[in-house]
């Protein structure tokens, strides 16, 4: 293999193997620490404008399928992995993960100590950083990492949200309206699978052009980067408060908290994975749940807000679930819809369903 490097904004520099696309490419790198579902998440929007890294130590052994994409095409800027399977093994897989990422243009590296970068990035959060595989000087790739937009800084739903309103599932008796910041394709097939129709719209919808069709559930999706650009968007979700049951998951909670007036903020390296433990406070159970967010809504904003924090993360206690205290309406900061798992919080969708049907 050729070799690759990572660079870091405090420019720090890692040589390792070169896979993937050959190019170059910039972004926030974050760590995921799934055993599995390298393919839901590098397809994932939600990863748009990051590069991300994989804790597990072996990447591709089950090879890609086009059945477990979340989205259209690979979301992540580029791949990081200890080790790169060559040859996987599993009767469902059409290509390799180097054959996936070559499709699609990304570039990846492998052979480096990447339980070591996850502690760096804990402690010191997570950093830009630029990734390589072309013959580039240090200097240029150090500071291609420094330069760059903040995540904070860019506006990136636009560029995953759907430019058109679709429609899934003719002849439903009920159906919701999904406001697309970046969803994914298991949370659509959660509602096709209940029965219930959805009509996907762009980000910037307005709350009009919803209120065209009919609607009995108004859901607001998942997506990348910063909650605060989304100024259409909560606003749109503000004006439609009191006309159906909403639901919003991961980013969607984030629009949801702040069409209430309450706030949000980055975190320190965030969650990303499918083994964050979260409790519902109401029933004292807890789940296994997967997680894919770097910013999180401020707790002692709910209150203003007229909101009831319903379940928190156990590792560092930070909001997973608010419920209105007077309206149908209830959010989740993880993923209910399991792409990829665990599957202890569907449950989510099944109360949202029946809220819809009952309404």
């Amino acid at each position: 293999m050729e070799k690759a490097k990572l660079a870091l904004d405090d420019g720090t520099i890692i040589e390792g193997k070169a896979f993937g696309y050959e190019t170059t490419a910039t972004g926030e790198i974050v760590f995921s620490t799934g055993m599995c579902g390298y393919v839901e998440s590098l397809t994932d929007p939600s990863f748009k404008g990051q590069i991300l890294m994989s804790t597990y130590p072996l990447c591709g052994n089950y090879g890609v399928s086009e059945d477990w994409y979340q989205s259209s095409k690979i979301q992540a800027e580029g791949y990081v992995v200890r080790e790169l399977c060559e040859k996987p093994s599993k009767y469902a897989a059409n290509k390799t993960l180097d054959e996936f990422l070559k499709e699609f243009k990304i570039p990846a590296i492998s052979g480096i100590d990447t339980r070591g970068l996850t502690i760096k990035i804990r402690k010191r959060g997570t950093m830009k950083c630029a990734i390589t595989t072309e013959e580039l000087d240090d200097s240029e790739i150090v500071s291609l990492a420094k330069n760059q937009l903040d995540i904070s800084d860019m506006d990136l739903v636009p560029q995953v949200s759907t430019k058109n309103i679709k429609t899934f599932g003719e002849n439903m008796n009920k159906r919701i309206a999904i406001i697309d910041c970046g969803v994914k394709k298991n949370i659509i097939n959660s509602f096709l699978n209940r029965n219930i129709g959805v009509v996907l719209f762009p980000y910037n919808s307005s709350s009009n052009d919803i209120l065209d069709y009919d609607i009995n559930g108004f859901m607001v999706s998942c997506g990348p980067g910063n909650p605060q650009k989304l100024s259409s968007t909560v606003e749109t979700t503000r004006k439609l408060h009191e006309k159906f049951p909403i639901l919003g998951i991961c980013m969607g909670q984030q629009i949801l908290a702040q069409s209430f007036g309450a706030s949000t903020y980055k975190m320190k390296f965030g969650h990303r994975g499918v083994n964050q433990p979260v409790k519902d406070l109401v029933s004292g159970k807890v789940f296994i749940s997967s997680q894919n967010h770097g910013f999180s809504v401020d707790e002692e904003s709910l209150i203003d807000a007229n909101f009831k924090l319903s379940q928190i993360n156990l590792n560092d206690k930070t909001p997973e679930g608010f419920i209105h205290n007077e309206l149908p309406i209830q959010s989740v900061q993880y993923h209910p819809e399991a792409g990829p798992g665990p599957n202890d919080t569907n449950f989510v969708f099944n109360q949202f369903v029946e809220q819809v049907i009952n309404y």
